[in-house]
């Protein structure tokens, strides 16, 4: 049964039907009858934010933490343009987004309106896809097109952009199951080439599962495949910092984070291997480092929804096109029913030598004297909080490295961070979205100060919607990671990577009517830690730490896994001459 209403009514009662209970967003002439339709009914909560790029950043911290759409509503033009950065962020982590924009009414479209911009034009190289929607009477199928585009096969953002006019006229409102798609994404993966890699996997001495986002993207299921098919082979595990969680950080199998700042064993065991199973990632440039030493002398397994993916960047010897949770439900049946059977003498010389490389203690710092060193301080943070309903978001640098490190995520959906785009001012807004996602949690954003003051105006949104998230500041006054490339890679000269004149974050965050912390004595730090956490309401804790510490491992740029540099407290000692090794 269609009913007739106007284009406005449509976009509320198709998220109504969709199931959308949050909308994050920011009113202006383009979207008023929106607003108007929101301000009019009760089913779904409007929250607003002080951006526009905040109301998008919400909406994935929410996505990303819940498994559903996050959706957000801004006007046309520079509310439009200002969602630029977050569509982008969602595009490159595949976080299933609806935007919805405002656009001048349709007989204006062209004659460089009032807060118009060819938005449809500007957005397609960072959305899954988009529309410009002319007719009211074709709005309601758009709109529940979105959805399943949006979440259907590789999440990603989309984009409505809707005249003003269509908005006010009246037209026929369909159902969702009325609606007919042509999108629709393989999911089970060829039997042939799943038993391939069954085969293989029987036969392997050094075999590695690398694991990422797309396990989490698929879905509580794939977690837990994931977790009976590491625990029946036995093999090593290791993450993408997207995929952090889908195996727990706790099991026995786990070595840990991969990658440019990942742990020395996982590195050492993906460039060592002699098979690698990549599951639902996307051999970033961060993880692989020199293209033509990756994984050298392995067969090469790749799972993943996104037929683009496969062989983009590495060739592989088994590609399986499909969801990962229907691939490895296949896997699993198709490798029992072949006996289970592994090289278990090669499997316990693997593991002799995974042991070895974990005994270098990569991670190893000291911890003397009264400056806190940012590794203690997120270790202190792990440890008074892991036994609490935890989520953790990050801003990016080196803060969100150190928290990869030392934080462990057990399950999936509690670790929201900007991986490919690398967003500075990401981790705040997502914090926002996770905790009105889940009101009673303990929400924390690990940040940097430099990232965090790029949208520091959403303590504005927390303090008015009682949201108590934390953030929790590595102060070093300085662009950390870029100070350290550049102390590394550019002769120590130090070219705009410090501020000098950061706010007092206490006063700051008292001036919005929150709570702000300072700590600056590692032997206060627990009692700081615990007032933070046990605060009811939005807390700002400045904990103050070593200006020039570096994040290590790190692979430097341009070279293979095996070439890390390892800090001064590891076993092995500083790599001398670092600057040498660098070029």
């Amino acid at each position: 049964m269609t009913k007739a209403m106007t284009g406005a009514k449509m976009v509320v009662q198709a998220l109504i039907d969709q199931g959308v209970e949050v909308v994050f967003g920011y009113p202006g002439g383009a979207v008023l009858p929106i607003y108007d339709e929101i301000f009019q009914q009760n089913s779904i909560k409007h929250v607003l934010v002080r951006h526009e790029q905040g109301a998008v950043h919400a909406a994935e911290g929410y996505a990303r933490s819940t498994g559903k759409p996050g959706v957000a509503l801004v006007t046309s033009g520079p509310g439009a343009t200002n969602a630029v950065t977050g569509l982008t962020d969602a595009l490159l982590d595949s976080i299933p987004l609806i935007v919805l924009t405002g656009q001048v009414p349709t007989f204006m479209i062209g004659s460089d309106a009032f807060q118009e911009a060819d938005t449809v034009g500007i957005t397609r190289p960072c959305t899954k896809h988009n529309w410009l929607v002319k007719e009211t009477d074709k709005l309601a199928a758009t709109l529940h097109e979105a959805f399943h585009v949006a979440t259907s096969g590789r999440p990603g953002p989309v984009l409505i952009d809707i005249p003003k006019d269509v908005q006010f006229a009246t037209g026929k409102y369909t159902q969702a199951q009325q609606v007919e798609t042509h999108y629709n994404p393989q999911v089970k993966g060829d039997l042939d080439a799943i038993t391939e890699l069954a085969k293989a996997m029987e036969t392997a001495k050094r075999p590695v599962f690398y694991t990422g986002g797309g396990v989490i993207n698929s879905g509580p299921a794939a977690s837990q495949l994931l977790r009976e098919l590491v625990a029946a082979t036995g093999f090593p595990i290791t993450s993408t910092l997207m995929g952090l969680g889908a195996y727990p950080a706790s099991g026995d199998s786990w070595i840990g984070m991969l990658g440019m700042h990942g742990l020395y064993e996982a590195n050492m065991a993906m460039h060592d291997c002699d098979l690698m199973i990549n599951i639902g990632a996307r051999f970033d440039d961060r993880i692989t480092g020199r293209l033509d030493a990756f994984s050298p002398n392995s067969t090469k397994a790749h799972i993943d929804i996104d037929a683009s993916s496969i062989n983009k960047v590495i060739h592989v010897d088994i590609p399986i096109l499909g969801d990962v949770a229907h691939v490895l439900e296949d896997l699993l049946n198709v490798w029992k029913s072949r006996g289970r059977k592994t090289d278990k003498e090669g499997l316990s010389n693997w593991w002799d030598q995974i042991n070895k490389w974990k005994a270098v203690g990569c991670l190893n710092y000291k911890q003397e004297g009264k400056i806190i060193k940012p590794q203690y301080a997120l270790q202190r943070l792990e440890e008074l909080t892991k036994k609490h309903d935890r989520y953790v978001t990050t801003e990016v640098g080196q803060h969100q490295m150190w928290a990869a490190q030392f934080l462990g995520f057990e399950d999936p959906n509690r670790w929201m961070t900007s991986g490919g785009l690398g967003t500075m001012g990401y981790g705040f807004p997502a914090s926002i979205g996770v905790q009105m996602a889940h009101p009673d949690a303990l929400v924390i954003n690990v940040a940097g100060e430099a990232s965090w003051l790029m949208n520091m105006q959403e303590l504005g949104t927390a303090m008015q919607y009682n949201l108590p998230v934390k953030q929790f500041i590595l102060n070093n006054e300085r662009l950390g990671m870029v100070r350290q490339w550049q102390q590394l890679l550019h002769g120590e000269r130090y070219s705009s990577s410090w501020s000098e004149s950061l706010p007092d974050f206490v006063k700051l965050a008292e001036a919005f009517g929150a709570k702000g912390i300072q700590c600056h004595d590692p032997d206060a730090l627990d009692d700081a830690i615990m007032e933070m956490i046990t605060y009811d309401g939005p807390v700002l804790f400045d904990c103050l730490v070593e200006k020039h510490e570096n994040c290590f491992p790190m692979i430097p740029s341009g070279k293979a896994h095996n070439e890390m540099l390892l800090g001064d407290d590891s076993t092995e000692g500083a790599i001398q001459g670092a600057g040498e090794a660098l070029v």
